[in-house]
């Protein structure tokens, strides 16, 4: 896992958060990483979550990644934001 990963949108396979979309914010280790949507997980303490319980999706959000490479603060609302988008995009 490398930092490629940071901002792809994955769903959760697992657990009682299970078909909500997240946005991976870290990467702990190769098992481990941090996500959070914005709303019941916020950025000021992110999920820590197992990757073989995420699907990961082909969408990335840009902006969130580049902040999160250039170490810039990411807000909630960026987030929440985000992926509310991708909702709204999927129901058209």
């Amino acid at each position: 896992m490398n930092k490629d990963c940071l901002g792809t949108v994955v769903y959760s396979k697992a657990g009682r958060d299970v078909d909500r979309k997240f946005i991976i914010m870290d990467i702990i280790d190769k098992e481990y990483v941090y996500i959070c949507d914005g709303d019941l997980r916020k950025v000021e303490k992110p999920k820590k979550k197992k990757i073989r319980h995420l699907m990961f999706t082909e969408t990335v959000a840009k902006d969130i990644k580049q902040c999160l490479m250039s170490n810039v603060e990411v807000s909630n609302s960026q987030i929440k934001r985000f992926l509310q988008s991708l909702c709204t995009n999927k129901e058209v």
